[in-house]
């Protein structure tokens, strides 16, 4: 139950608690895989702050302490529930054909728009933190033990010290710094940074094709489409468990089951520090409704990955209309 935020701030004249949400909110997106949960979470974590000010001790600073409450939240919320993944996680690409859709399902991994999990922060840092709030990067954690997530998470993308991680989950340095060896060999072996290194800010050509690529999409030009997509492009669509794989692939099924999206509009938005688009369909009674998120993930003059999170109900959360004209 989320509960009015006034009511959080209450035992500090400066709003000490409250000011760290969106760090907070971050902290548990990465860690839970959904912005709705971290969101609950960070909720439940301020009013156990709120309730036990009185015996903060004040050994630590607030904020320490916000992560230690948040931290057991976290771990509370994991225990005994099946991990968030990208349809990528399961099995082999799928035939682009309507049969292999499937039917939907829950438990993915979820969009965050950048205001809700990025702090203000200076550029080197806020680098870092775009990049450890990509999807990839943020399915790759799911594979995680929790408290190996915890550690990679404090020590390689928020850059704690090993001995304040140690603190923080009562343990000691050495088991802290064996478990982040563990968490980085995991990352790696999925093809994940374990330091979440940086993708670069995108530059004059990366934003030209990303304007191409809307042009061409809503135009429904699906040969220059293709053209722009790497050969081994991959495109999924979370809540459905298929996904495909090739260039060649994704144009058949744009032009057969997905044809659906012709005439559709896109909206650039900020989400999981990265380039997104919000997708409107025609509305047969006229104007366009809200369809899905697109995330897009471009390397070497070509777009690599479309994901594309069929779910009307996020356009809200991201403060989208719910119709265009």
């Amino acid at each position: 139950m989320r509960a009015a935020s006034a009511s959080v701030t209450a035992p500090t004249d400066d709003g000490r608690l409250e000011e760290h949400r969106v760090e907070l909110t971050g902290y548990c997106y990465r860690m839970l895989g959904s912005l709705f949960d971290a969101e609950d979470a960070v909720q439940e974590t301020l009013l156990r702050a709120w309730r036990g000010w009185e015996g903060f001790d004040g050994r630590s600073s607030p904020r320490t302490w916000l992560y230690r409450i948040a931290t057991n939240v976290c771990l509370d919320h994991l225990r005994g529930r099946n991990r968030r993944a990208l349809p990528t996680d399961f099995g082999d690409p799928s035939p682009p054909v309507a049969a292999a859709l499937g039917d939907p399902e829950a438990g993915w991994v979820g969009p965050a728009p950048d205001a809700a999990v990025l702090p203000t922060a200076d550029p080197a840092e806020l680098a870092l933190l775009r990049d450890s709030v990509r999807l990839a990067f943020v399915a790759a954690l799911q594979h995680l033990p929790a408290r190996q997530r915890v550690v990679l998470i404090l020590r390689d993308v928020l850059r704690w010290h090993a001995d304040e991680v140690a603190g923080l989950l009562d343990s000691s340095v050495p088991a802290v710094n064996s478990a982040l060896q563990r968490a980085r060999a995991t990352l790696a072996d999925r093809a994940a940074t374990a330091d979440a290194a940086s993708t670069p800010v995108l530059d004059e050509e990366q934003r030209d094709l990303l304007a191409r690529y809307v042009r061409v999409f809503e135009r429904y030009d699906i040969d220059a489409l293709v053209g722009l997509l790497r050969a081994d492009a991959i495109q999924s669509m979370p809540p459905y468990r298929m996904w495909l794989r090739g260039a060649a692939d994704i144009g058949r099924w744009m032009v057969g089951p997905g044809a659906g999206c012709r005439g559709s509009r896109l909206l650039s938005v900020s989400a999981n520090g990265g380039p997104a688009f919000a997708q409107y369909r025609p509305d047969p009674a006229g104007g366009h409704l809200p369809f899905a998120i697109q995330f897009i993930e471009v390397a070497g003059g070509r777009i690599t990955r479309v994901t594309s999170m069929l779910d009307p109900a996020l356009f809200a959360r991201f403060g989208l209309p719910d119709r265009l004209p």
